[in-house]
């Protein structure tokens, strides 16, 4: 195997990328300029000695707690629950919400090895016992292993703070798609979390 070829197949490991378009990035960092790869290369390698988890919410972060903990302004009331850390900057680029994040780490899959101790939530429930939170979004995935997470996170947060108002994400149709073109699964969802006008 020659370089570029290696260079293909670890490209190819990346979510989303497949052999070609391994080939595509060796073939590009091959005709750039020498200064971008080096450069490329130090930002790999440093990554992980550079960002970590925040200590409080688990986003990714350079400084610990992250700019979103820190920032006073931000509604301290609400906790957006997500399950890793991308759908952080995800939801924050909506500028749709403005509360705060907890990052499970993941969701529970048995079949995975998964179980509710492998995840973030005893955090999650020692911030909400303080009794500053008013609100949890439960914005997990819509998945088998999204909804068994939410609803075992809710119970505990019942059990803990009967008071507390926890909400979940509407899933269903999106804006502008055609009921030709959706499946079935995202029709049932939409029909069961229908609302008022």
């Amino acid at each position: 195997m020659n370089a570029i070829e290696e260079l293909a197949e670890s490209f190819s490991r990346l979510p989303g990328i497949g052999k070609k378009s391994g080939y595509r990035l060796a073939s590009f960092l091959l005709k750039g300029p020498q200064s971008f790869n080096s450069l490329f290369a130090r930002q790999i390698e440093n990554l992980q000695s550079r960002v970590r988890p925040c200590s409080v919410c688990g986003a990714w972060t350079e400084n610990d707690p992250c700019p979103i903990c820190q920032d006073s302004g931000r509604d301290r009331t609400t906790i957006c629950v997500v399950e890793q850390a991308q759908d952080v900057t995800t939801i924050d680029a909506s500028h749709e919400y403005t509360g705060l994040f907890h990052v499970l780490g993941g969701v529970i899959s048995p079949l995975d090895g998964i179980g509710p101790d492998k995840l973030r939530i005893a955090s999650l429930i020692d911030r909400v016992k303080t009794g500053e939170v008013k609100e949890v979004i439960l914005a997990t995935n819509p998945t088998v292993e999204g909804d068994t997470t939410a609803l075992y996170v809710h119970k505990l947060l019942m059990d803990v703070r009967p008071d507390l108002a926890v909400t979940r994400l509407a899933s269903g149709l999106p804006v502008g798609g055609d009921l030709e073109y959706i499946d079935k699964v995202t029709l049932a969802r939409s029909f069961r979390g229908r609302s008022k006008l």
